[in-house]
């Protein structure tokens, strides 16, 4: 049943029955007589074919869903019973919110390697509801997100402090304003904003709620590179992240504005499904809990 659902899923993901058995290293009538068992067994076809294209069907459409989820679950079994026996190693399937993703987790990752060097990571980068979301069906072994997240279905655990501060262009009008800057200078300011499903946009709304600010005009941007770029171009202003801006700050590209109240703190957490955990994925959450992320952190500012 394994083998035929992996068939099932890469004939799917690959819309062919020939790239499927070229992925698989296995014959193209091989291919075709797997999936022919496999929907014998199930008493319904699951793909439309034709000379042209192999796309699934309804049915398909929902077995694939959980084929997908099967298939990380039994891999996962598999490790953790080789992991009775051998040493910290092997694949680890992380995912990451923007922020953590792309500014922190490359340091943490390069030190997980030294220690554990037979570890095999690979990374997926999302808002926090991509990731919580792939945690939840399997795809992931681990995730690290940003902000609060509510699932009854997985373990959250906060593991560090994040700071987030509000920042314009350095030649914006306030950039050189030596006072403390009031709230309400930012009313009729345009803030750009991440996409809802966000960790940074539940951290901007919950600032907006503090200091009662009801901005007119709002821009809203998929990815911290893009409103960081049209914050130095001169849009508008942002909230993003003290590991997000730290190098156009220093380069002075960017103007951290001082405000009463700010910054505004939330919590980075991990996300898990079960509680049974290989070797790698002891190892890495031991390294986020401990020193090595702060002295990877530390590293990350020089």
């Amino acid at each position: 049943m394994e083998q035929q659902l992996a068939v099932f899923v890469k004939v799917a993901e690959k819309k062919s029955f020939s790239r499927a058995a070229e992925e698989l290293h296995m014959t193209q009538p091989a291919v075709s007589q797997y999936i022919q068992m496999f929907e014998r067994e199930l008493g319904t076809k699951l793909l439309e074919r034709s000379n042209k294209y192999v796309r699934l069907n309804k049915a398909g459409e929902i077995v694939y869903h959980h084929a997908k989820e099967i298939i990380g679950l039994y891999t996962k079994m598999q490790r953790l019973v080789d992991d009775v026996t051998n040493k910290t190693s092997g694949p680890l399937s992380i995912g990451a919110s923007y922020t953590f993703g792309e500014y922190v987790l490359p340091h943490i990752i390069a030190h997980t390697l030294e220690k554990y060097p037979l570890i095999k990571p690979t990374i997926t980068i999302g808002n926090t509801k991509e990731i919580a979301e792939l945690v939840s069906g399997h795809q992931l072994d681990i995730g690290i997100i940003e902000g609060g997240l509510k699932n009854s279905k997985l373990n959250i655990e906060s593991f560090s402090e994040d700071e987030m501060y509000v920042f314009v262009a350095s030649n914006h009008r306030l950039a050189n304003k030596n006072a403390e800057i009031k709230v309400s200078e930012l009313e009729d300011e345009t803030w750009i904003v991440r996409e809802n499903g966000s960790g940074t946009r539940e951290a901007t709304e919950q600032v907006f709620r503090i200091f009662d600010l009801a901005p007119k005009k709002r821009m809203e941007f998929g990815s911290n590179q893009l409103i960081k770029e049209s914050v130095e171009a001169g849009l508008g202003v942002s909230l993003l992240s003290q590991w997000a801006i730290r190098k156009e700050v220093e380069l002075g590209t960017l103007k951290i504005l001082t405000i009463k109240g700010l910054p505004y703190t939330r919590q980075f957490s991990t996300i898990v499904q079960t509680p049974f955990q290989t070797k790698a994925m002891e190892s890495f959450l031991e390294l986020l809990r401990g020193v090595e992320l702060r002295m990877s952190l530390e590293k990350g500012k020089k």
